[in-house]
């Protein structure tokens, strides 16, 4: 209950945050002007939405093989695979290579997976300087904070607020335009990713029959991550599957699409292992990290495996009214929105992050605007039964809704109840929620019930 009321708390704040409200609107707006501008390059894009689902339901339902797979086809290529039951198993594994390399600097790329286990706060423990490459997650960094949006991380700063920042860490301009603040990140982060001593991705696929693993970006970041250190590190949530590279072709244009409205993004890699004898880029060692931390309890229950399928292109975010007034960090998970309302409290516990998935309208939007067409809005519903099957709520909740079913049962029971106490009963359970900032509706003296039967003269059942 302590997280609940946090998070009513900071909701309530933020909704009412005028600045924040309008910052989440530009930018949400932006990127939904350009996709759909972007869903018109398809002459079918609701089969190529089932056609993705369809392509995801036959990785995870065989993922244990496809697993298997990549194992031995990245092995065969010179990579090295780790598997990491949980967070911690993840985190003490890279920090042994770490400790193998003398290593003092990693330079990362964007990956949700990491804010997932909290890597950077361990790294940096250890004395390790952590190095955000993506822009967006560089301003972040800077900050002190966590990603917003899972596509946008710094989606709640206007370029005034990004200016003020770099003024301040690097005296930079106080009136700086995006340009030269762009400019400025680049000249910082330039030699961060020749002096790294690790290179740190997420991944965007795994693909099992080459052994190899698909990053998708805009900015180049992630390439420089992965080429100039010597070492490259790869975590990936055992989900990120895919059958095969071919399928590659469907899934970069729909992520491109419905995550910022582009035909496909800027860059798009394949990374099959550390660099060959005869090639002179890329590292001299690359691992990937094969992530389960909570997934294989999604994977184990048919009703909400379907969340799996997820490709992290943050539409659902962007659709959903709720995120568009309180925003991410509300949500105090690195997956926010209605996916994070879903995954969340099966990765982290439902007692902690069950009442996400009642942060909602279940008006639909996000299932409207996923690309692999997950059934969002029900899964969220199935959150909620678990949560009361699981006695995850409060008793007097439990007792209002015993009553109202009770009552809502039985016309006659209904009818015996004046519209004067109707009235009473709703403005009392209400008034903290509903009637707080809005006026209650009052019972008329007659309910339709009355007056039909009135009308029909009593002859209507």
């Amino acid at each position: 209950m302590d997280a609940l009321h946090e998070f009513l708390a900071e909701a309530e704040k933020n909704a009412f945050d005028a600045e924040l409200r309008k910052k989440i609107r530009f930018n949400i707006g932006r990127y939904q002007r350009k996709v759909v501008l972007g869903k018109a390059q398809y002459a079918d894009l609701e089969g190529a939405r089932q056609r993705a689902k369809n392509l995801k339901y036959k990785a995870i339902e065989h993922l244990d093989s496809y697993l298997l797979d990549f194992e031995k086809n990245f092995t065969r290529n010179g990579g090295k695979v780790i598997w990491a039951r949980d967070g911690k198993e993840a985190v003490e594994a890279i920090l042994k290579i770490a400790a193998q390399r003398n290593a003092r600097k990693v330079v990362k790329s964007k990956s949700m997976v990491t804010e997932e286990i909290h890597l950077n706060e361990h790294l940096e423990k250890s004395g390790i300087k952590v190095v955000e490459s993506d822009l967006g997650e560089f301003i972040v960094q800077l900050a002190g904070e966590t990603p917003f949006h899972i596509v946008t991380p710094a989606m709640h700063k206007s370029k005034e607020d990004v200016a003020r920042l770099f003024h301040e860490k690097f005296d930079t301009p106080p009136g700086a335009g995006p340009e030269e603040l762009t400019l400025k990140a680049r000249e910082l982060l330039r030699n961060e990713y020749t002096t790294a001593d690790i290179g740190i991705t997420g991944v965007n696929f795994l693909l099992p029959d080459i052994g190899g693993i698909a990053i998708t970006e805009n900015e180049g970041n992630a390439r420089l991550s992965t080429t100039y250190p010597p070492v490259h590190i790869a975590i990936a949530g055992i989900e990120k599957m895919i059958p095969a590279f071919d399928d590659l072709a469907h899934f970069w244009p729909l992520l491109a699409t419905y995550g910022t409205g582009q035909r496909l993004t800027v860059y798009n890699s394949v990374l099959t292992g550390p660099k060959g004898g005869n090639e002179a880029d890329g590292p001299e060692e690359m691992y990937v990290i094969l992530l389960d931390n909570g997934r294989s309890r999604l994977l184990e229950d048919p009703a909400i495996r379907e969340s799996l399928y997820c490709i992290r292109c943050g539409s659902c975010l962007n659709a959903c009214p709720v995120y568009q007034s309180i925003g991410g960090h509300n949500y105090r998970s690195p997956y926010s929105g209605p996916i994070g309302a879903v995954i969340s409290p099966h990765l982290f516990g439902m007692e902690e992050y069950g009442h996400l998935s009642y942060a909602s309208s279940l008006c639909g939007s996000c299932t409207e605007n996923c690309p692999v067409n997950i059934q969002l809005h029900e899964l969220l519903l199935k959150n909620r039964e678990i949560a009361v099957d699981r006695g995850l709520i409060n008793k007097n909740e439990k007792l209002g809704w015993k009553l109202w079913r009770k009552g809502m049962m039985k016309r006659k029971r209904l009818n015996r109840a004046s519209a004067g106490l109707k009235s009473f009963v709703l403005r009392y359970l209400f008034k903290k929620t509903w009637g707080k900032r809005r006026t209650l509706p009052v019972f008329p003296a007659k309910s339709f019930n009355q007056q039909w039967r009135e009308q029909m003269n009593g002859k209507s059942k």
